[in-house]
């Protein structure tokens, strides 16, 4: 006897209805999504849209109802006007000071013990995991009255030392299981095979994990740069020489108790954020690798 023929062996054309409506809902439903991203795209890039819209127009125009997105006439002179304004260079510079030497700190101590919680073997490491992860619950505004007792015994207040020396004691839990996560992807027959050539942990950790992890520590760079390039509060409280000033606090040189400069005050956030966006875009293939890697790990 022979098999009976499929569906699509005696009529094929009863299929080509169902796959044309199958294709056509699945146009539809990708149509809809994209406009569904497109707008809420929209609505996340209005802020900086207007921002440097702002930034560019006469102070009379800023708050014309409705509202003009195009500047009309475009008014360039806003920007060395603002820069001149506040000792704008000095800030930049003490905020890029912070910036670096914070990040080298955090990337070097939460890769240490990321490697240490992901690729050694010691008494109790789960739980003492669990400790690190359990301090990300803990608000930073319940320990900020200790550690500023601490550092004003140390006599760190009015110096960058609060802002940069804590993040080389670890720089941070997030970023510490944002690593491990990504270091239990990496097999460990490679640490294997280098401890059989005689590799110590520190040469494993620095001569094999750290050129594989480049993803995963571009994430932490990022993410730790534009933590301290936008940070606010803490310079706020321990720096009150205005010649050590980050950028974030030099903003408020614009403001004062009855008027604002807004048309400087945006034009110098203009320059603030714009490091950031060409950062981002630059090392968006890396951060993106480095978030999907560091979230296959099971162990």
């Amino acid at each position: 006897m022979t098999a009976p023929a499929s569906i699509e062996q005696v009529s094929p054309s009863l299929t080509k209805p169902r796959q044309g409506s199958q294709l056509m809902r699945s146009v539809v439903t990708s149509l809809l999504w994209h406009l569904l991203l497109s707008a809420f795209g929209i609505v996340l890039i209005a802020p900086l849209v207007w921002l440097i819209s702002t930034s560019l127009k006469e102070p009379s125009a800023i708050f014309m109802l409705p509202p003009r997105w195009i500047p009309n006439p475009i008014r360039w002179q806003n920007y060395p006007e603002a820069l001149a304004a506040q000792p704008f260079l000095r800030f930049f510079l003490n905020t890029l000071n912070i910036t670096f030497f914070a990040t080298l700190g955090t990337v070097l101590t939460a890769s240490m013990a990321a490697f240490g919680f992901a690729r050694l073997r010691f008494p109790l490491r789960s739980f003492w995991f669990g400790v690190v992860i359990s301090t990300l619950m803990l608000p930073s505004i319940v320990t900020l009255i200790p550690t500023f007792i601490l550092f004003r015994w140390l006599r760190w207040i009015d110096t960058f030392y609060p802002l940069i020396v804590p993040y080389w004691f670890g720089g941070g839990a997030f970023f510490i299981f944002l690593l491990r996560q990504f270091f239990l992807t990496v097999p460990l027959e490679l640490d294997e095979a280098a401890r059989i050539d005689g590799a110590s942990n520190y040469r494993i950790y620095w001569q094999i994990i750290l050129p594989l992890a480049k993803p995963a520590l571009a994430t932490v760079i990022i993410f730790s740069i534009i933590n301290h390039w936008n940070e606010f509060v803490l310079p706020l409280i321990y720096l009150h020489s205005s010649s050590k000033w980050t950028m974030a606090i030099g903003l408020q040189g614009f403001s004062d108790l009855y008027s604002t400069q807004w048309h400087w005050l945006m034009a110098a956030s203009t320059v603030m954020v714009a490091p950031l966006i060409l950062l981002f875009f630059s090392a968006q293939r890396y951060y993106l690798e480095g978030i999907h890697m560091s979230g296959i790990a099971g162990r």
